[in-house]
């Protein structure tokens, strides 16, 4: 048997990882898209490292694009097999895709014109809307904590990772030789403090581990609330600087923390009188679908959902729906709170956002978690005097803030604590995947002082045996 890493390998995007058995048979772990890592990401996305008509399985984690935004391309090169997720993945995964192919079509549009006056080749989109809507019909749902036999050799079950709402960590029992080999794949692990949803769950002893290390080297700031934190920087931007300020969020999860804790505050009498808008048609759909599934909240949110209905929204909040309306905030002079998708700021509206507003130094550019190195926003983290946003140079003027008490990401803690119900002299290899390669480093020596021998940082389409 072995594991290959064609994605997330000494990086934070574009998850995918396979396991051979001797037989031939694969397992696709994930089919995620690669983003932010400048010009080399459409070379990433177009290459799978694997010919997708060999996989014979597919097993996704979650709805996230870095985990399943290439799923209609692997179906429409090749593969024929199902593609097994949790309900809420299901639902979640479906319109991320959908709305995926949107951007590509628009995006490779607009391009074509520019390349048609140069008389240079045409570009075509990774997959169409249609492409979208064909995944979404290879969905089957598997709840969690239910093993689910695939055939007579393979079983593998989910359990709730924390991460956002349906998000899973996949356990796989492989029968080969007469002996069975358990292997766990984290997905992205959340948080045990998160505000929103259940703590990740444990697991039984496993023998090959895949843990992702995104913040592998970092603890989180728990001191602050977030809805203190939130309210802060409405009251500096908003009150004080009169501006305007632009949260970029993912469409699922972050957006609905952001949108949570903002609610918090009207509950307690603290939040602002300002308008504030979602100007991200996903994020509006991702919240409905996040709405229906109650069951996965956290004991805290039970409590407050027998006071408030709702408790991702409040006085002032508008969603934004069309094209026209989302330009028509360029023209809104009185402060307010704008969160857009995406959360690096790399495509979507806010990035129109932050170069219509990016050279007023009343406004701030407030990011609320991870942001690739090379993507828009983790340049924009850097602070620098000036910044190119659709070819065009700006000066940034605007305040460039940062909440890292908001990643739905597990830091070193968390990681530890998920893998405190491991002994670790039974694991015989834990492989670190979705991390950037210093932070990967750091987190193998913890990991190795906690008593994990044999920990491996896998490097792009890197197989390795097991046993």
């Amino acid at each position: 048997m072995k594991i290959s890493f064609h994605g997330a390998a000494r990086t934070v995007t574009g998850s995918k990882h396979i396991i051979t058995l001797k037989n031939g048979k694969k397992i696709l772990l994930d089919c995620g898209m690669f983003q932010g890592m400048g010009k080399e990401t459409n070379d990433l996305n177009n290459d799978f490292g694997f010919n997708p008509a060999d996989v014979t399985y597919f097993i996704l984690s979650h709805a996230h694009i870095d985990h399943s935004g290439l799923i209609p391309k692997l179906i429409k090169d090749g593969y024929k097999g199902v593609i097994y997720a949790t309900p809420a993945t299901k639902d979640l995964a479906s319109i991320l895709m959908e709305d995926s192919a949107g951007i590509q079509e628009n995006d490779v549009k607009y391009e074509n014109k520019r390349r048609a006056l140069l008389g240079l080749p045409l570009l075509k989109p990774l997959y169409t809307t249609d492409d979208a809507l064909i995944a979404a019909g290879k969905f089957v749902k598997v709840e969690y904590n239910v093993w689910h036999k695939i055939d007579d050799e393979i079983e593998f079950c989910y359990t709730d990772a924390g991460h956002i709402i349906g998000s899973a960590v996949v356990h796989l029992k492989i029968k080969e030789n007469g002996n069975t080999t358990r292997i766990t794949f984290s997905g992205d692990v959340g948080r045990y403090r998160d505000v929103i949803l259940k703590s990740p769950a444990t697991f039984d002893q496993a023998d090959y581990i895949i843990l992702e290390s995104t913040y592998g080297n970092s603890l989180h700031d728990e001191h602050h609330p977030t809805s203190d934190m939130m309210l802060k920087w409405i009251e500096h931007t908003c009150l004080k600087k009169k501006g305007k300020l632009i949260i970029p969020a993912f469409s699922v999860g972050r957006t609905q923390e952001v949108l949570y804790a903002l609610n918090q505050l009207e509950l307690e009498n603290l939040l602002p009188p300002l308008e504030y808008f979602v100007d991200s048609p996903l994020s509006t759909k991702a919240t409905q679908i996040i709405k229906s599934y109650p069951k996965y909240f956290n004991s805290r949110i039970q409590k407050v959902l027998q006071s408030d209905s709702d408790p991702f929204s409040f006085k002032g909040l508008k969603f934004v729906k069309t094209v026209e309306e989302s330009k028509m905030l360029n023209y809104y002079k009185a402060p307010c709170v704008i969160i857009s998708a995406s959360g690096m700021a790399e495509a979507g509206r806010i990035k129109h956002h932050i170069s219509n507003n990016i050279e007023n130094s009343r406004n701030t550019i407030l990011f609320t978690g991870y942001c690739e190195p090379r993507s828009l926003g983790g340049k924009l983290m850097k602070k620098p005097e000036h910044i190119n946003i659709f070819g065009q140079p700006h000066e940034v003027n605007a305040e460039i803030g940062e909440m890292r008490s908001m990643s739905a990401h597990g830091d070193y803690d968390d990681l530890c604590q998920f893998l405190a119900c491991q002994e670790p002299r039974l694991v015989k290899k834990l492989f670190l995947v979705h991390g950037e390669y210093p932070v990967q480093v750091d987190f193998q020596q913890r990991l190795l002082r906690k008593g994990f021998h044999d920990v491996i940082i896998p490097s792009q389409h890197e197989e390795i045996g097991l046993g």
